[in-house]
C-alpha cells in the first residue's frame, strides 16, 4: 500500500493556485510553491505530478471557482449587458486579492523560455477560445438587431479582448478597482447598437 498522504490536496492546490496567479508559471518556484502550500517537493510530484501539471489543476480550479461569471454574461439579453457583465466582474476579479491581483491566464502566461511553451500555448488557446464564444454570442447579437449589421463582431471581439487584458495588466501594476471601471465605462460609451439595441447601462 502507498503511504498515506499527510496533507490537504485542496488546500495545497488553492495555495499552489494564488502562486501561480501572483508569479505567473515560470516565474513560480519550487521554492515559492513548497513554501506557499507547506509541502516538500517529492510530496508535490506524488500528488499532482511535476510543474506543469500542477499549473494545469490550478487553472482548472481557476476556471471552476473565479471564471463562472463568463458564460453567465453571454446569457445576458444584449451584446451591451454581456459586455457590462464582463468588465464589471473582470475588474472585480483583477483586484479583489491584493497578494494575487490580475488574471491568472494572463499571468500565468509570462513565461519566456522554451521549458515553458506548451503552457503558453494552452493558454493562448484557452483565451482564443473565450473569444470564439464571445464572438458566437455578438453574431447572435447582429441577427437579432442588438448590433448594427455593418458592426463586425471580430473587430469587437478583439476590442472586449483586448480592454480586458489592458485592465489585468493595469492591476498588476497596482492600479485600484475604480480605475479599471473607469476604463470599463470609458469603452461601453463607444459600444454600438442596433436598432433593437437597448441603452441600459
Amino acid at each position: 500500500m502507498g503511504r498515506h498522504r499527510e496533507f490537504d490536496v485542496d488546500k495545497a492546490l488553492d495555495a499552489a493556485l494564488c502562486v501561480f496567479w501572483r508569479n505567473g508559471y515560470e516565474g513560480a518556484s519550487y521554492a515559492d510553491l513548497t513554501a506557499a502550500t507547506g509541502v516538500e517537493r517529492p510530496a508535490l510530484y506524488s500528488a499532482f505530478g511535476n510543474k506543469e501539471a500542477l499549473f494545469r489543476r490550478a487553472l482548472a480550479r481557476y476556471y471552476d471557482r473565479y471564471l463562472d461569471y463568463f458564460p453567465a454574461s453571454l446569457a445576458l439579453p444584449t451584446s451591451r449587458e454581456v459586455v457590462a457583465h464582463l468588465f464589471s466582474h473582470a475588474a472585480d476579479l483583477n483586484t479583489r486579492y491584493p497578494t494575487h491581483t490580475g488574471c491568472f491566464l494572463i499571468n500565468g502566461a509570462l513565461a519566456g523560455s522554451e521549458d515553458s511553451d506548451a503552457v503558453r500555448e494552452m493558454l493562448i488557446d484557452m483565451r482564443a477560445a473565450s473569444a470564439a464564444q464571445l464572438r458566437e454570442r455578438l453574431e447572435r447579437a447582429k441577427a437579432e438587431g442588438d448590433l448594427p449589421a455593418t458592426a463586425s463582431s471580430e473587430a469587437l471581439t478583439a476590442y472586449v479582448m483586448a480592454v480586458l487584458h489592458g485592465m489585468a495588466v493595469l492591476a498588476k501594476a497596482g492600479s485600484p478597482r475604480e480605475t479599471l471601471e473607469a476604463v470599463a465605462a470609458q469603452a461601453l460609451a463607444s459600444w454600438p447598437e442596433g436598432k433593437s439595441g437597448s441603452s441600459g447601462t
